[in-house]
């Protein structure tokens, strides 16, 4: 692998890494405004409490984002072997047919100089 596509594939996994964590970030500040949310209804609860249960709520919050990221990237990468595979198949096939094909005109041009 040369130097540039070696810099590209680093870029690229770069790039991949800062969307993730700008993701993340902002998935953390939407379960921080919807436990502020969740708690601003209680009025009966202390500071105390309050931040307890915010805190709670981002943490569970989090938690089953975290789970539901975790099975989209494995369905991802399950989707990305069928399609390879899939890929791959196809790709096998229209080589196989334009070498068929190639291999019928070049022998009907070899019986039409024959003749």
């Amino acid at each position: 692998m040369s130097d540039l596509s070696k810099q590209k594939a680093e870029g690229v996994g770069l790039g991949d890494q800062v969307e993730g964590y700008l993701l993340w970030q902002a998935t953390i500040t939407v379960a921080e405004q919807r436990a502020r949310e969740f708690v601003q209804t209680m009025d009966w609860l202390t500071t105390a409490q309050r931040t307890e249960i915010e805190q709670q709520y981002v943490s569970d919050s989090l938690y089953h984002a975290q789970k539901d990221l975790e099975r989209i990237a494995a369905r991802c990468l399950s989707l990305r072997g069928e399609y390879e595979r899939r890929y791959r198949s196809l790709r096998l096939r229209c080589v196989g047919w334009a070498l068929a094909a190639c291999a019928g005109f070049t022998s009907v041009a070899a019986l039409s100089l024959i003749r």
